[in-house]
């Protein structure tokens, strides 16, 4: 489900453009956009505080066959979450699951990788490393 909250709803539809046909489904719940509160702690150890809020999507489905899929993403795209729902029911199901793991989940978490450590390098050429007396000993 990460690989799916991270992607774009374009990613996701552009990747199901070379997968099988998603089974039909309905809406428990639509897609619902609110906010959560982030918390945070001093030093990954101290107490916890309300750090800031973030918006969040959220959709509910069930497929014919009865599947229950669930999505939150980050922002404001109903779109993306409520193909996440679908997808999320989906890959529960035995039949559909190997298909949509090789056409649609694993070029996304490639995509996302390879961006990843396209970021690592750019940080990584820009690092600089301090000569100091101490590094002598």
């Amino acid at each position: 489900m990460a690989v799916l909250a991270k992607a774009s709803s374009d990613a996701i539809r552009a990747r199901l453009n070379a997968a099988p046909a998603l089974p039909a489904h309905t809406r428990l719940r639509g897609p619902e956009t609110g906010l959560v509160m982030l918390r945070g702690r001093a030093g990954g150890d101290g107490n916890a505080f309300n750090l800031s809020e973030m918006t969040v999507t959220r959709c509910a489905v069930t497929l014919e066959s009865g599947t229950v899929g669930h999505a939150y993403v980050a922002g404001r795209d109903r779109d993306q979450a409520e193909l996440a729902a679908v997808l999320d029911a989906a890959l529960q199901d035995e039949a559909t699951r190997a298909p949509l793991l090789e056409a649609v989940i694993e070029p996304l978490a490639a995509a996302q990788a390879e961006a990843r450590a396209t970021e690592a390098r750019k940080a990584a050429a820009t690092r600089v490393q301090f000569f100091t007396m101490a590094n002598m000993r």
